[in-house]
């Protein structure tokens, strides 16, 4: 074998692309755009992830893929995508982005949340069924996400001063990263435009005004850590395996305070589970199922 072996994780707002040699020497790793990215239809998404590869590859053959997309939490979904990549001349795997953190931490089974535009956890069963929890987008859900969090700090921030409190904090540090001049203003600068690019980025702000003393902040922060261990008991309950949750994402990586309160509420919870921060890119687990393909392919062809 002499092709590369590609690894690719395809989130709500970039698209990485890590290339080993078959030797497990890192022959590159590529960060594009993902604002453009959509799971179906498969033909679509096939061809817009080989065009990265390939990109990223410079011309080298693709031994195999691996692939964790946000939008593939169904089966059905995964699996076309997958043969639609297969079609496309190299044999893919398929995953969610989530299932990409257990085999990135060097693990054969556990449960993997995701915290970072949005959130997510995803766990197998004891027969290699897929299961997962949350995912339902910033509107909705995500809890733990960036731009839920910056949604469910809105709430806390007008719902206090609706109800005539004085500010500590959070409200003031909102209406400073939306730049408006009241809690009015707030409203319609977070439902004006109500999307990712709006909200996410301004996640950071409400973990300062906690870190600055902020008991609102502190308790979106608290209250989306605890529905983020909550979906850790979903997958359980469901039949999950394994003894690991690995947490990934860039608010749970970037954000110790979320981490620290996501580990407490999974510990108070399930004390028998150790909570790891994933410490290489989730891309890495994307190139362990391509390894794990082209073996699997390799053994059939003898």
């Amino acid at each position: 074998m002499t092709g590369l072996l590609a690894g690719v994780d395809a989130g709500g707002t970039k698209c990485t692309v890590r290339l080993e040699r078959v030797d497990g020497t890192l022959f590159g790793e590529t960060t594009f755009d993902a604002d453009d990215w959509e799971a179906e239809p498969a033909a679509a998404a096939a061809a817009w992830i080989r065009a990265r590869v390939d990109q990223a590859a410079s011309g080298e053959p693709i031994e195999a893929i691996g692939v964790g997309a946000q939008g593939c939490d169904n089966p059905a979904v995964a699996a076309e995508l997958g043969t639609a990549l297969g079609e496309l001349g190299s044999p893919a795997v398929v995953v969610n982005d989530a299932a990409l953190l257990v085999p990135a931490a060097g693990l054969t089974e556990g449960i993997g949340v995701i915290a970072g535009t949005g959130s997510i956890a995803v766990g197998k069963t004891a027969d290699g069924s897929s299961i997962h929890a949350g995912g339902w987008g910033w509107v909705i859900g995500d809890e733990g996400g960036g731009a839920a969090l910056v949604r469910d700090a809105t709430v806390a921030a007008l719902t206090a001063s609706d109800s005539g409190l004085d500010d500590d904090g959070l409200l003031a540090a909102l209406l400073t990263a939306f730049e408006v001049p009241n809690a009015e203003r707030l409203a319609r600068a977070v439902n004006d435009d109500p999307s990712i690019s709006n909200w996410a980025p301004r996640a950071p702000v409400v973990f300062a005004a906690a870190e600055a003393g902020s008991a609102r902040a502190a308790a979106v922060v608290d209250g989306a850590a605890a529905r983020l261990a909550g979906l850790v008991d979903q997958v359980g309950k469901r039949g999950a395996i394994g003894r690991s949750v690995v947490a990934a994402g860039s608010v749970i990586v970037n954000q110790p305070r979320m981490f620290d309160a996501f580990r407490a509420a999974v510990a108070h919870r399930h004390p028998e589970l150790e909570v790891v921060l994933l410490q290489d890119d989730p891309v890495a687990g994307g190139v362990v199922l391509a390894r794990r393909l082209s073996a699997s392919q390799l053994a059939l062809s003898r």
